[in-house]
């Protein structure tokens, strides 16, 4: 590879990062372990590296140091697994100091992770990026022998949220009626536009959103594993939406898509599934409940984003407010949490954590006396006849109270809230 061209490249990408507005993230990294990067598209991974070369250039690290190179730069089409030395070359050109090697969206190079083994091997500090299957995280403990840290990015939480919007959330604002007001209404901003950090920049989110799903589903769904019936895959993402706050069956979508003439087998449902699983479009969850034999047969599915799942959706909040909860579980979870059902005691409930004992129901509002008993006598349910359940709580829109029935406690929690603790 042409040196000159290299380090052009870099030198372009040190003036962006320069220049680069860098919100606060809530992510830690060891300094001297070496990284993989994960997650689902531009949901702020480059400009979490961004923030790394930022704070080692304040430490005292030269600008020249930075080997930060972007694989999707089009002066590096044609980039092959023998053009890696010529990097490490033009690094000892640029300084004689310690080289840091920022490789970002580098899954497109085949064989990558042989350069990076070999840097790795050799002590060097290399952070990588990647969006789609081949960096799943699980795979690269593999693929990478150990000698990298894998870390999943995801789009904004709410407190990252605030924070890039420069709305206060410290305990003065969350005992004002005005910040309040702002807490609530930003809580519903996160839960219909999403988390996406460029969409803040963006008058038309719903656009921005639109075009940032359209490059998962072609580029890392449909191009990557050469699905022929797109069409087909589209529909079942939608009906998987339409879908997204009840358990279903691969075999029920299959005979969704049947019904209304898409002609792909339940195989292929399954198939699609996982891809977009892969691409960090969905992520499923497992009844407790459930035999673990029976467990995945059937899931009920989320979208790793609200602004996704809204792309689908017309006028329905209360499942944006479910998969709102569900993602920030996600985030916030430190080992499994899941669904709960049993036919036979007729308990339903969104959200059980093991690890905290806390049950959680998603309703928009319990104002209403139907709504209110649904959600309140499904709580009482599961606390009389699983004691293993400790913390009750129904996430809302909006609303606050402590519900004392039967000896047991639920705390009815506003949605800027709840996320607020995660």
């Amino acid at each position: 590879m042409n040196h000159e061209i290299l380090k052009r490249v870099i030198y372009d990408q040190h003036e962006i990062i320069r220049n680069a507005v860098i919100s606060t993230r809530e992510y830690d990294f060891e300094p001297n372990a070496n990284y993989v990067l994960t997650g689902l598209r531009r949901s702020g991974k480059s400009t979490m590296l961004y923030a790394i070369v930022r704070k080692l250039v304040a430490s005292g690290v030269d600008w020249n140091q930075i080997i930060y190179v972007n694989f999707e730069d089009e002066r590096l089409v044609g980039f092959m697994l023998e053009d890696f030395s010529d990097l490490v070359e033009v690094s000892s050109e640029m300084s004689d100091q310690k080289p840091y090697y920022f490789l970002d969206e580098v899954q497109g190079i085949d064989g990558w992770e042989h350069f990076a083994r070999r840097m790795a091997d050799a002590k060097e500090r290399v952070y990588i990026t990647g969006s789609n299957a081949k960096m799943l995280s699980y795979e690269m403990e593999a693929r990478l022998g150990g000698r990298y840290l894998s870390k999943k990015i995801m789009p904004y939480n709410f407190r990252e949220y605030l924070t890039a919007r420069q709305i206060p959330y410290d305990d003065e604002a969350q005992h004002t009626s005005k910040g309040i007001g702002r807490l609530r209404k930003a809580s519903e901003d996160l839960m219909h536009d999403g988390g996406f950090p460029e969409s803040l920049d963006f008058t038309d989110k719903r656009g921005y959103v639109e075009n940032v799903y359209q490059k998962i589903l072609l580029g890392d769904i449909v191009l990557r594993n050469d699905i022929r019936k797109v069409t087909g895959l589209r529909i079942l993402i939608k009906k998987i939406a339409e879908t997204v706050c009840s358990e279903i069956s691969y075999s029920k979508l299959h005979n969704i898509l049947t019904g209304i003439g898409v002609g792909i087998s339940k195989d292929s449902v399954i198939t699609y599934i996982e891809y977009a699983k892969q691409a960090y479009l969905l992520f499923p969850l497992e009844n407790y409940f459930a035999k673990f034999s029976e467990r995945e047969s059937t899931p009920k599915f989320y979208f790793e984003d609200n602004g996704l799942l809204n792309l689908f959706l017309i006028h329905k909040d209360t499942a944006l407010l479910e998969n709102m909860v569900a993602v920030a579980l996600r985030r916030s979870c430190k080992k499994e949490f899941y669904y709960l059902k049993s036919e036979k005691t007729g308990i339903g409930i969104d959200f059980y954590v093991p690890e905290t004992a806390t049950a959680i129901q998603a309703a928009y509002s319990i104002s209403d006396g139907m709504a209110y008993d649904r959600e309140v006598s499904n709580l009482l349910k599961l606390a009389s006849s699983f004691p293993e359940a400790k913390r009750f709580v129904i996430v809302t829109l909006s609303e606050e109270k402590t519900i004392q029935k039967n000896g047991v406690e639920i705390e009815v929690l506003p949605l800027y809230r709840f996320l607020l603790e995660r």
